[in-house]
């Protein structure tokens, strides 16, 4: 479905092709973390769980809540997250433009007990996507993936499961905007 020849790279967005028969990565939105010669890490940004960080650590019971999402199918029991608020962190590595990933993970907590940092700034993640460094390759190659590198990075922190999906097909061009509005089963049309 997707034909894109880009190479992909950390802070690309890859975009799942709307019949991806992996049901971890139907309609998933990945934003890349770490791309280089070792492999590729990326972080669902569109499949949202049940949880709320104050689920995770209770003293963050009457805070602002924080939405969990999965970020992908390895090591999914810990908790990664992506941030745009290095002025207050003070840490993370730096993905592209005013975006982070990781940090101090117990200065951001007292941020958010303080309410000095807000879910529009932070998005946590259990577990992560990864990559060999051929097997990504293979994948483009087989239009599984389309990529995304010039999205606005407030797509990134949008909460809305499928719809940030058609949110970043769109931003793809006229070439691909009626992919978003393709059933999710070819069945169903």
């Amino acid at each position: 479905m997707f034909n894109d020849n880009s190479i992909p790279r950390q802070g690309c967005l890859l975009l799942a092709e709307p019949f991806m028969s992996d049901s971890a990565f139907e309609r998933a939105v990945v934003l890349l973390c770490e791309h280089d010669e070792e492999g590729t890490l990326g972080l669902i940004l569109n499949k949202p769980t049940h949880l709320l960080l104050s689920d995770i650590i209770e003293d963050l019971k009457e805070k602002e809540e924080f939405p969990i999402f999965i970020g992908g199918p390895v090591e999914s029991g810990i908790l990664f997250f992506v941030h745009c608020a290095f002025d207050k962190l003070h840490s993370g590595t730096h993905i592209l433009d005013n975006i982070y990933w990781g940090g101090d993970f117990d200065r951001l907590l007292l941020l958010i007990k303080e309410n000095l940092i807000h879910s529009h700034e932070v998005k946590f993640f259990l577990g992560y996507s990864g990559w060999s460094p051929q097997q990504l390759l293979d994948e483009l190659k087989l239009n599984s993936w389309a990529i995304d590198t010039k999205y606005d990075c407030d797509l990134i922190f949008l909460t809305e499961g499928e719809d940030l999906w058609k949110k970043a097909v769109i931003s793809l061009g006229p070439k691909y905007a009626h992919v978003a509005n393709f059933p999710k089963s070819p069945d169903l049309n």
